[in-house]
């Protein structure tokens, strides 16, 4: 009992067990599903969300949220090989062009969200919105093909049988989880987030803190976008939409308060994971669209019950 009740305190462990009761279960049930091949597929897959949710889980703890993250992927997604030069061979410049450009759309939503003082779930919207647009207008609806020599290694490699994804998402987490715990610009997040008043009172700069946060937000989208055109091999208007509510979702079913302030990266991880290992069930029944979707929405909300993210403190 004493197990359960330390779990049921501890939500990112308590969503770990859930994936690993979900993954046994599957296992021994579904035939193929407990082979290495097609768990590292789904953590190949629960990479791009996970990185995506990297940024959104940072924006949340702030108390904020970024509705422009799949906006951003499906920027990265299609700007990569239309600004890849051909003069450079390792296909870098390119990579770092369209990163520099998602952290440049980060800015831009910190900057609504400050300097005009709109609401960041307006601006973020907004920026969604009309990147969207953008989108069709340059892209003309038709798909992108990736001849990035980087973006391709990253989408294709298998150093030692691990995806070079699934690596980037190690290097990535770490990263994110020493920022929030290990460096005073976390503890600031989670001060904003708790509440900012007192944060202001205090010293500390909302403005720059906010900067810096949709900046990372947007440098994690498109890092995220990079590795799915790489998985993908192409780019097109709409791919990174599916990733915008994963992304959020991954965070609840993580543990971090929707409200701000409470929660961790880590709880994150597990549930991206959690959520690709739903769809990849829900796959297996042969259900039109429509039902599928309906299922998975179903799905998230009972997990969400199960984790009981604010009655459980």
């Amino acid at each position: 009992m004493s197990i359960v009740k330390a779990a049921l305190r501890n939500p990112p462990l308590l969503t770990f067990i859930l994936v690993a009761l979900v993954w046994i279960v599957a296992s021994l049930t579904l035939r193929g599903f407990g082979a290495y091949g097609h768990l590292r597929y789904l953590l190949e897959l629960a990479a791009v969300i996970g990185i995506a949710a990297a940024g959104q889980t940072l924006v949340i703890l702030m108390g904020g949220i970024d509705l422009s993250v799949g906006a951003v992927i499906t920027v990265t997604a299609i700007l990569v090989p239309l600004i890849s030069p051909a003069w450079d061979p390792t296909g870098l410049v390119g990579v770092g062009a369209a990163l520099a450009i998602a952290v440049g759309i980060g800015l831009l939503n910190s900057a609504g969200a400050t300097y005009l003082r709109v609401p960041p779930i307006i601006m973020t919207l907004a920026m969604a919105t009309f990147l969207q647009g953008l989108l069709v207008i340059v892209a003309g609806g038709s798909a992108v093909t990736v001849q990035n020599p980087a973006v391709i290694l990253l989408g294709q490699a298998r150093p030692f049988g691990v995806p070079a994804g699934v690596l980037l998402w190690v290097v990535v987490s770490s990263v994110v989880l020493l920022l929030i715990h290990r460096m005073p610009i976390g503890a600031r997040f989670l001060a904003i987030g708790a509440n900012p008043l007192a944060s202001r009172l205090s010293g500390v700069s909302l403005i720059r803190n906010t900067l810096v946060l949709y900046a990372l937000s947007g440098f994690f989208a498109g890092l995220a976008g990079v590795l799915l055109l790489g998985m993908n091999r192409q780019g097109y208007v709409g791919i990174g939409d599916p990733y915008l509510l994963t992304s959020i979702a991954a965070v609840v079913l993580g543990g971090t308060s929707i409200l701000g302030g409470r929660g961790t990266y880590a709880g994150t991880i597990p549930g991206a994971i959690l959520l690709v290992t739903a769809t990849a069930l829900i796959t297996v029944v042969n259900a039109s669209p429509g039902w599928r979707s309906i299922m998975f929405g179903t799905l998230i909300l009972a997990l969400l019950l199960i984790s009981g993210r604010e009655a459980r403190r």
